[in-house]
């Protein structure tokens, strides 16, 4: 797993690597948990750490 923090190093999420049973998904990475606006309810899933943050980047810079 992995914790991305904000600079002040408030939590904002928490993202998990799928395993060799998520069929066609093994190795990818699963938004575990989001907070305030990475919160989803469809947690996506990313093919590698840089969608991750490419998604997170583009989740925090949406104006409230």
């Amino acid at each position: 797993g992995l914790l991305v923090f904000d600079k002040e190093q408030r939590l904002l999420a928490v993202l998990s690597r799928l395993g060799e049973h998520y069929d066609g998904l093994s190795g990818h990475w699963y938004l575990e948990a989001g907070f305030g606006r990475l919160d989803a309810r469809d947690p996506p899933t990313f093919a590698d750490l840089e969608e991750a943050q490419e998604w997170i980047g583009q989740r925090l810079a949406r104006k409230r």
